[in-house]
């Protein structure tokens, strides 16, 4: 075991200590395979799956194995009108698990997350029966503070990017604090707790995923 693998180890521990004084469960794969295969035990056959944009579930795997399990996938994406799309998310919010990243978390288990359209934070915040979100160990932070300006620096420019936002950090990779209407900050959303205990299971991977 390398110093590093070491370090996310022992971090991991204490964070899942603070995550169960929040009302959430936490457990600690040393890597992306464990983490699939941990993600995949969770879900029984059967269930309603849907997911948030998360570069850390495709990164991990996590995605390709859910894929190819025995679920009913429910895909945003897959809605080809507005009315579609609108009857879908109702279906998404009552799914029986709903996977994500988080854009951070603190060293005191608080998750934090920043987003445009607000889907992804809605669903973390309420409705699917059962979030599980996966994290790389190279987003924890020392506070709400750190969380934040990590997300605006080293999160958002190369997220516009993938999503061809026309913002400034697209542009120059740094955080204007813009007001465009592409801007993927809309809303910022801190999970201190959670008060349905277990419904929020986090994934802490020990490897450098998502951004």
């Amino acid at each position: 075991m390398s110093y590093k693998s070491e370090s996310y180890q022992h971090t991991a521990a204490c964070l899942i200590r603070q995550l169960e004084k929040r009302g959430m469960n936490g457990i600690y794969c040393a890597t992306c395979q464990e983490a699939a295969e941990a993600v995949a035990k969770m879900i029984p056959a059967g269930s309603t799956v849907t997911w948030g944009g998360s570069e850390t579930l495709e990164e991990s795997g996590i995605m390709d194995r859910v894929r190819s399990m025995d679920v009913k996938l429910l895909d945003r994406k897959s809605a080809k009108t507005p009315e579609e799309s609108r009857s879908l998310y109702g279906e998404i919010f009552c799914a029986d698990y709903f996977l994500t990243g988080t854009n951070a978390i603190t060293v005191d288990g608080e998750l934090v997350n920043i987003d445009g359209n607000g889907n992804r934070v809605a669903c973390l915040i309420f409705g699917p029966q059962h979030v599980i979100v996966a994290v790389g160990m190279n987003k924890v932070c020392a506070n709400v503070e750190d969380a934040i300006r990590r997300i605006h620096t080293m999160a958002c420019p190369p997220n516009a990017v993938r999503v061809k936002a026309s913002t400034p950090c697209a542009k120059t990779g740094v955080c204007s604090d813009c007001l465009s209407p592409d801007c993927i900050c809309c809303q910022t959303v801190i999970t201190r707790k959670s008060r349905h205990p277990g419904r929020i299971t986090v994934v802490l991977i020990g490897e450098d995923l998502g951004f």
